[in-house]
C-alpha cells in the first residue's frame, strides 16, 4: 500500500496486518535478533543485531584470531578488509568500485575530507555547515579551522540559507543529507551543483540515509562523504564508519593524518610518508577487525534487498505512523516536527513535547524503543528491514496507554540517564 491510499483509507489493526502480509520486505524480519514484544523504533540510532552477526563474530574470535593469530592478516584477507568492505558498501550509496573506504569513526573522517577540501581550495577560507544539524560536525570543522590558524572560519547556516551563502570565498559546504533531529532531507544535487558552479567542494553526510533511502553521490557528482555504519547499515554498537572520495580527488587531495595504513608501501618501514594515490589514502593506522568484520552481516541483508522498496515501505510506515499519533493522541501536546510530506523527509518521524524526556522513558519501559533529543523532541527510526505495519499500530497503542492514564508523571520516568 502507499503512503497515499493510507491516508485515505481506514487503519486499523488488521489492516495493518494485512498490509504486513502483503510486504515483500516482511520475509528479512527473520534474518534479526529482534528481542520478543519489543517494538524497535529506533534503528536511526542502532540498528538492530543480524542473526548472522553471533555466527560471524565466534568465527573471527575462535578461528581467524584463536587459532590462525597474525597469519589472519593475510589468510583471512584482514589487511584488505576496509577496502573489500568499502567496495560492498559502495552500490548503496552511489559509488563505484574503489571510491569508499571502511575506517575510523565518521568524526575522524569528516576531519580528514574537510582539511583535504581545505588543501585543495587554498586561496577560500569558508567552510559552510548546517547549525542545528548533529553538533559533532560542527566541532570538526571548528577545529580544523582552528588549525589553519584563523585563515579558515566556519560558517554555520540553516536549510533555506545554504544555497545563497555559498560564494566565491566558499571551500565547501558539508551538510548531513538527512537531519538528525527533524528528519528533513536536503537536495544532494541541487547543492552540489550549487557549490561547484562558485567553484566550492560538496561534502555529504550520510549517517541518516545510508540503508534508508537511495543515495546517488556519483550521479550527484559529490566529491566527498562520510557515514556511520551501526544504523541502519546494523553493523553494531561503534562499528567504523566510511569515507567516500570521488576518484577525481584521489591522489590530488591530500588529508593531514598521515598514518603508515595510508603510506604508498606501509611495510617497506620508510622513515619518510609518501601517500597511496587511491582510496587506501585515507586510512590512518591498524583498524578495529573484529568488530569490521561484523558490518559485513548487516551489508549482506541489504544488498539482497531493492533500495526503492526499501524507500516506499519507509515512506508507509512514517505516514502511517503521523496519522495514527495525530487521530488517537490528539489532545496531548505533540506538534509534528518532521516534514508532513514523505518525500521530504528520511526514515523517521520526531514530534516535539514539553514533556518528551519523561513521555519517551515510560515508552521505553513499555517496550517501545525510540529515542530523545534535547530541548523537546521524541524521535522514531523505522528500519523498513525489520519494523512491520502492525509494529507502528502497537506503538502507538502504547504511546495512547502512556498518555491517556499519565503514567509518564510517574517519579521513575523523570530521572535523567547519561543517554538520551
Amino acid at each position: 500500500m502507499t503512503p497515499d491510499a493510507e491516508m485515505t483509507e481506514s487503519i486499523d489493526r488488521a489492516a495493518c496486518e494485512a498490509m504486513d502480509r502483503a510486504d515483500p520486505l516482511a520475509p528479512l524480519r527473520d534474518r534479526f535478533d529482534l528481542p520478543e514484544g519489543m517494538l524497535y523504533l529506533d534503528g536511526n540510532s542502532l540498528g538492530a543485531m543480524p542473526k548472522d552477526a553471533s555466527a560471524r563474530a565466534h568465527d573471527v574470535v575462535t578461528r581467524e584470531w584463536g587459532a590462525d593469530l597474525i597469519k589472519s592478516w593475510n589468510s583471512a584477507g584482514w589487511f584488505d578488509l576496509p577496502v573489500r568492505l568499502g567496495d560492498k558498501l559502495a552500490p548503496l550509496i552511489g559509488a563505484a568500485p574503489g571510491e569508499v573506504v571502511l575506517c575510523d569513526s565518521t568524526s575522524q573522517n569528516l576531519f580528514k575530507v574537510l582539511s583535504a577540501a581545505v588543501a585543495l581550495r587554498p586561496d577560500r577560507s569558508v567552510l559552510i555547515l548546517e547549525g542545528s544539524n548533529f553538533p559533532t560536525n560542527n566541532y570538526i570543522a571548528q577545529g580544523v579551522a582552528a588549525a589553519t590558524g584563523g585563515r579558515v572560519k566556519v560558517r554555520l547556516c540553516e536549510k533555506d540559507e545554504i544555497a545563497e551563502a555559498i560564494d566565491e570565498q566558499t571551500i565547501a559546504v558539508a551538510i548531513t543529507h538527512v537531519h538528525y533531529k527533524t528528519g528533513h532531507i536536503h537536495d544532494m544535487a541541487a547543492i552540489t551543483a550549487r557549490a561547484q558552479n562558485s567553484g566550492a567542494l560538496a561534502i555529504w553526510d550520510l549517517c541518516h540515509s545510508a540503508g534508508a533511502m537511495p543515495v546517488d553521490l556519483n550521479g550527484c557528482n559529490a566529491d566527498f562523504a562520510v557515514g556511520c555504519t551501526y544504523k541502519y547499515l546494523n553493523g553494531g554498537p561503534g562499528s567504523p564508519a566510511f569515507l567516500f572520495a570521488a576518484k577525481r580527488h584521489q591522489g590530488q587531495a591530500l588529508q593531514p593524518v598521515t598514518g603508515w595504513w595510508g603510506h604508498a608501501a606501509p611495510f617497506a618501514f620508510e622513515p619518510g610518508y609518501r601517500p597511496q594515490h587511491d582510496i587506501r589514502q585515507f586510512l590512518i593506522g591498524t583498524q578495529p577487525i573484529l568488530s569490521m568484520t561484523l558490518v559485513e552481516t548487516g551489508l549482506d541483508i541489504h544488498l539482497s534487498a531493492d533500495m526503492e522498496m526499501i524507500r516506499d515501505k519507509s515512506m508507509a510506515l512514517t505516514d502511517l505512523f503521523i496519522r495514527l499519533v495525530e487521530d488517537r493522541c490528539a489532545g496531548h501536546g505533540f506538534t509534528l516536527a518532521s516534514p508532513r510530506d514523505a518525500r521530504a523527509r528520511g526514515s523517521q518521524v520526531s514530534f516535539a513535547h514539553p514533556d518528551g524526556y519523561p513521555i519517551m522513558r515510560a515508552l521505553i519501559a513499555a517496550g517501545v524503543i525510540g529515542d530523545f533529543r534535547a530541548p523537546d523532541t521524541v524521535r522514531f527510526g523505522f528500519t523498513p528491514l525489520y519494523v512491520g505495519y502492525a509494529d507502528v499500530w502497537d506503538a502507538v497503542d502504547r504511546l495512547v496507554a502512556i498518555m491517556d492514564g499519565g503514567v509518564w508523571k510517574l517519579p521513575e520516568h523523570q530521572v535523567r540517564d547519561a543517554v538520551t
